[in-house]
């Protein structure tokens, strides 16, 4: 009636599924990811605590808190699938 009837018969459109989140699901891939990752903020913090760099401090430094905020991720998902 005034043009709901197409609303019931339409589908619920799929959730959208990010390809990061398709590998998480998997262990191994899980334990690779995170050890990369792990691997790749002690190579930041090395080279923040050396001080050679000083032009490219504040990139490593945003380097570094976005490596961090993607660890949060990893295990925010271990935890919840």
């Amino acid at each position: 009636m005034f043009g709901l009837e197409d609303q019931k018969k339409k589908k619920q459109p799929e959730e959208f599924v990010f390809d990061l989140e398709k590998e998480l699901k998997n262990p191994q891939k899980n334990r690779e990811i995170k050890q990369k990752v792990e691997a790749k903020i002690q190579k930041i913090k090395d080279q923040l605590r050396s001080g050679e760099n000083q032009s490219d401090f504040d990139r490593f430094g945003t380097l570094l808190h976005g490596y961090n905020a993607l660890m949060k991720v990893i295990s925010r998902f271990g935890t919840k699938k």
